[in-house]
């Protein structure tokens, strides 16, 4: 049996609101079905006072998409009976399709709705309709990589499951998901709260940090499957207590969820059935976040030790790093002392497999990489740089970054920085013709370089083009539709035999490798 210690995670617990700053947060531990210690601290909404509690609900983003799957097993069985619905929903998909069991596991291979939205002419402060999100995924022609060969993140998988569900049962998913998990878990005011434009119980979502100040978040996008759940820390501490009460029932949902995936060549997949696969204190852990504009929120649940942390944030500080900080309190686990980080590292690399850059500033004991959706903490592995799922080392004058999440082993060659370079041998229209002819408008003035998009979505801002290499752009988003940016994309630019510039490669971690040619 697994001891607590209790005075640790009570301290862990009372310093929350200074280690994680802003409006106000909730969180809770649950042990062998009981909760242990919860806490709600700050106010849900500055301005009009209102404390922050228990019982509010906020939006569970992303830990959305584990109920999702709990409704596909609970109502249909298999996944791969919904198989045949998808052709629908790609109609114009050149390659094979992926399964509905490969939705489930991120491993597609299809872009993110979300992200590309973005390429799509959305603004970060317009509304996302119920039907806005299929033309996104409707238009897309091509993957970015074969279906099943690797793991990527993607909304749009659990979006469509969702409608996939949607049409096979005839039922709605809230339906679905309060008839097979809300209840028998308890989860009394658990609601299915896809409109973001709506406040539940009056609570506040804020942008901003402490140094910067906190804003009001101002959301619209309407979200199924991926996201939309809106629960308070009493529902998700009941769902916690449930996992646990289920845990010997071979039936049980959350068991079936949480069984141990593998890729195609045997190895274990860091992702399955919406629910990610980690390490904390030295044990199996499973769980999820979520984030959208203004909210994060973790649940992680260790199953050798019957432990659960759940977080929830009405402003951006991670809860991620917040609920495994619980964990360890409570296991009595501390981390030993980083090493220091070698000299050599910091630069920024060019990937051969995904066109994507990857750039890497170092301290004393720790490295930021850039290459994916947020910044990635490594710490120092004897030559190499590690964090979980991530191996970084030096091969010649590039490196090698094993990503095991992603199953990936990717190629990084030095890309040398370019502070200044000619914009407007790239100015003009561009079209994508994998995203139904969405255009991208380069304009280079007295240095300044932006680009704008434009397609089903409308016409987007502006943003930044700055020159990072020979041939190579970083093209900045900072805010996007209601969920974090999804990082920087890199902007290849091709050219043809005789130098001229035929086109460009655009991509970010979500939505990689789009190919846009010179128009006119």
């Amino acid at each position: 049996m697994t001891m607590i210690d209790h005075a640790a995670l009570t301290t862990a617990l009372d310093r929350l609101p200074a280690r994680y700053p802003g409006p106000g947060g909730v969180a809770g531990v649950v042990h062998q079905g009981q909760v242990v210690a919860a806490r709600a601290w700050g106010h849900a909404d500055v301005e009009t006072a209102l404390p922050m509690a228990r019982t509010l609900r906020l939006p569970i983003c992303s830990i959305s998409k584990q109920f999702t799957c709990a409704a596909l097993l609970a109502s249909i069985g298999d996944p791969a009976r919904l198989n045949h619905r998808l052709r629908a929903f790609l109609p114009a998909f050149t390659g094979p399709l992926p399964t509905a069991r490969q939705l489930c596991d991120n491993r597609s291979g299809l872009r993110d709705y979300w992200a590309l939205s973005i390429l799509q002419g959305a603004v970060a402060e317009r509304r996302l309709t119920r039907g806005d999100a299929l033309p996104l995924i409707a238009a897309m022609r091509t993957g970015h990589f074969a279906p099943g060969s690797a793991y990527s993140y993607c909304n749009s998988n659990f979006r469509l499951l969702a409608e996939m569900i949607e049409a096979e049962t005839g039922e709605t998913l809230e339906a679905l998901c309060r008839r097979h998990v809300w209840g028998p878990a308890r989860m009394a005011t658990a609601v299915m709260a896809s409109d973001t434009s709506e406040r539940l119980d009056g609570v506040t979502g804020y942008e901003g940090t402490d140094v910067t100040g906190f804003l009001p978040a101002v959301n619209g996008a309407w979200w199924l499957g991926d996201a939309g759940i809106a629960a308070s820390l009493d529902d998700m501490l009941a769902y916690e207590a449930w996992i646990d009460a289920t845990r010997d029932d071979p039936r049980g949902l959350y068991r079936q969820l949480s069984t141990q995936a593998f890729h195609d060549d045997g190895t274990p997949a860091g992702y399955a059935m919406g629910l990610g696969f980690s390490t904390v204190a030295g044990l199996a852990a499973t769980g999820h976040g979520g984030a959208l504009r203004g909210f994060r929120a973790q649940r992680l649940h260790i199953q050798d030790a019957r432990l659960s942390a759940v977080v929830m944030f009405n402003h951006e500080a991670s809860a991620h790093v917040a609920a495994a900080d619980l964990l360890d309190a409570a296991l009595g686990h501390r981390a030993p002392p980083p090493a220091p980080v070698p000299d050599g590292w910091d630069g920024q690399w060019l990937c051969r497999e995904t066109g994507l850059i990857a750039r890497i500033d170092t301290g004393r004991t720790g490295a930021c990489l850039r290459y994916a959706v947020g910044a990635e903490a490594l710490q120092a592995d004897g030559e190499a740089l590690a964090a979980p799922g991530i191996h970084v080392e030096r091969v010649g004058d590039g490196l090698r970054m094993t990503r095991a999440l992603d199953h990936e082993v990717l190629a990084l060659d030095p890309l040398p920085v370019v502070e200044v370079a000619d914009g407007s041998e790239i100015a003009g229209s561009f079209t994508c013709d994998d995203l139904g002819g969405a255009t991208m408008q380069v304009e280079a003035r007295d240095g300044g370089v932006h680009a704008r998009f434009t397609g089903v979505m409308g016409t987007g801002r502006f943003e930044r083009l700055v020159p990072a290499g020979k041939d190579v752009w970083l093209l900045a988003t900072r805010r996007s539709l209601d969920a974090p940016a999804p990082g920087d994309w890199t902007v290849i630019v091709r050219r043809d035999a005789a130098g001229g510039v035929t086109g460009l490669t655009v991509g970010c971690s979500l939505a990689r490798a789009l190919d846009y040619r010179r128009a006119g």
